[in-house]
């Protein structure tokens, strides 16, 4: 029964292996100020995950390595939306993943089934901005600024269990709030480099969060409309606890989420 639980909690850190990416895929805003866009920035994180966790009284580690996560996984779906100005805007965040996995207990199949939602909002303005000299291929000016940000990420996590004709489903879903800070720079008139940290939880949700990325992005065109395309690395904490399906005992999720990041950024 170990083994099962310990299992069931290694197939959840797979599907939180995508967590909420929020404003952390940031677009450069690649139009004059005050002239509105939508940047669309699909984005794949290939995530392995450290940490501990609780379900039903029993204590495990969780050590996924990313391998893992592709025997997995099902279904994954990620996408970020931002609409800005160039001074102020507001981004909008969803990741859907579905992860899968069979066990043997007392010789029958144990199958586990795991669906993880994620889904974010916040807002952003630029607070400082200095030119760097020159201009970017996009014709604008090279910059760097630095961009305080704030919002909510909705998590929700659903388990199903089916064992010697039996099923059952359980599920938690929680709110956390964040605040944090962005910095982008243009290194050059095709290269621009995106950083960003923000902390959350306060104990309104989740106990503590933090979520720190760091992305290199090359400008080109594609499908005719300025693109940047990105990579770059990227490390999420999340500490939570609440009662577990039980009612008796504790569900706790303290995880490190880290590994690199793909995609690029679309303007519209």
């Amino acid at each position: 029964m170990y083994h099962s639980i310990r299992s069931l909690m290694s197939v959840a850190a797979l599907s939180l292996a995508f967590p909420a990416f929020g404003a952390d895929f940031n677009a450069e805003r690649m139009a004059p100020e005050r002239e509105w866009a939508v940047i669309v920035s699909p984005y794949a994180w290939a995530a392995s995950l450290n940490g501990d966790g609780s379900l039903a009284g029993f204590d495990t580690d969780v050590d996924v390595p990313f391998s893992d996560v592709l025997k997995h996984l099902d279904f994954v779906v990620m996408g970020n939306v931002e609409i800005t100005n160039g001074f102020w805007g507001v981004y909008f965040d969803a990741q859907h993943v579905r992860t899968s996995q069979d066990e043997q207990l007392l010789a029958n199949e144990l199958d586990l089934g795991i669906k993880t939602t994620s889904l974010s909002a916040g807002a952003f303005f630029k607070a400082y901005e200095a030119e760097l000299g020159g201009q970017t291929v996009f014709n604008r000016p090279r910059t760097i600024s630095i961009e305080p940000t704030a919002g909510i990420r909705w998590t929700k996590l659903e388990g199903t269990v089916h064992f010697l004709g039996l099923s059952a489903q359980k599920s938690a879903d929680w709110v956390d709030p964040f605040i944090g800070l962005r910095v982008n720079a243009d290194l050059t008139d095709r290269w621009n480099l995106f950083s960003s940290v923000d902390v959350g939880g306060f104990d309104v949700g989740s106990k503590f969060t933090i979520n720190a990325q760091s992305y290199l992005g090359y400008r080109t065109t594609m499908f005719g409309k300025p693109t940047i395309l990105r990579a770059g690395y990227r490390v999420l904490h999340q500490d939570y606890e609440s009662d577990d399906f039980t009612g008796a005992n504790k569900f706790r999720w303290n995880v490190t989420q880290h590994g690199p990041v793909v995609g690029f950024s679309m303007r519209f």
